[in-house]
């Protein structure tokens, strides 16, 4: 046999159903086929493996030596194709038993996070997720498998890399309850006719948060429309920002999600922004190598669900 006259499947599911009937005849049923057709199989196979396979006996059609060897590879290479078949099926959120990595940012760590692990939990108590960060390394962490997904706002991914719009974020200060010099309501948005204005915002002392690509859309917006903040802390990131705004006179500009959360747990007055920043879209993103996978289908899946998009 040369090496590329591999056996037909048709011919190793016929070599396996003759191996347990030691019949033609019931081959030939079992494989809704006639019997001369099935006669023709055996014959091809017999040629392509050099031997007879099986041979006539009163006991049936009995496998020759070289058959008995052959058997087992055989219903190896056909239970390998009966799970490549099956495999759509195979991820069972229930049963599942597997790490899911998620790229985020720290906002995504306060808004998102805690309802995605609760789902997860729900679902699929098997599952263990990981949160990363979203760097330079995150493009290549998504094609190797390193991480599943990236949710947030990253315009810099690559062209080749599929994404989901989840929201659309604008922006919005958060100050404190009471604050002596800023109107608002207490934990949630507040009308537009006592929202903050641009000279009370810039008299204002500042907190502010330096990390993420939506930092440099508000840098961007302060340096078109000619503000100048008085910055009294600035931040990594957004942890410990509630407590600061609660505890301080301190203003914070922000997307709106996160600040719509930090409001509502730490009681704070949420304004709509008093000069104009551009918007963004949060997304989830991932490589096209596992856009057909099971269990990444099913974690976007719940991604989407949590926003409403399913």
């Amino acid at each position: 046999m040369t090496t590329n006259a591999l056996p037909e499947l048709k011919l190793l599911q016929l070599f396996d159903v003759l191996y347990d009937t030691r019949s033609v005849t019931r081959a030939a049923e079992a494989l809704g086929q006639s019997q001369p057709t099935v006669s023709i199989w055996l014959g091809r196979l017999r040629e392509q493996l050099h031997d007879p396979l099986f041979v006539r006996t009163p006991a049936g059609m009995t496998p020759t030596p070289q058959a008995e060897a052959m058997i087992g590879p055989c219903r190896e290479v056909l239970e390998g194709l009966r799970r490549l078949a099956a495999w759509e099926t195979g991820f069972d959120p229930a049963t599942a038993r597997r790490r899911l990595r998620i790229c985020m940012t720290d906002a995504s760590h306060i808004t998102l996070l805690p309802r995605l692990l609760a789902a997860v939990r729900r679902q699929a108590p098997g599952v263990r997720l990981e949160a990363a960060r979203i760097d330079g390394n995150t493009e290549r962490a998504l094609e190797s498998g390193e991480a599943d997904l990236a949710i947030g706002y990253v315009p810099w991914l690559g062209g080749g890399i599929y994404q989901q719009q989840l929201f659309t974020q604008d922006w919005v200060c958060l100050s404190c309850a009471g604050h002596p010099r800023v109107q608002g309501g207490e934990g949630q948005d507040v009308a537009r006719d006592v929202a903050l204005d641009v000279a009370r915002y810039q008299a204002e002392a500042h907190v502010v948060v330096a990390a993420g690509t939506g930092a440099q859309l508000l840098e961007q917006a302060l340096l078109r429309s000619r503000i100048e903040r008085q910055v009294a802390l600035e931040l990594p990131g957004f942890l410990g920002l509630g407590a600061i705004v609660q505890s301080t006179e301190l203003l914070a500009t922000l997307p709106r999600h996160i600040g719509s959360v930090l409001a509502a747990t730490h009681g704070l007055t949420l304004q709509d922004c008093p000069f104009p920043v551009e918007g963004f879209a949060v997304r989830q993103h991932w490589h096209p190598r596992f856009h057909q996978e099971p269990g990444h289908r099913w974690l976007r899946g719940l991604v989407a669900q949590l926003f409403g998009l399913t």
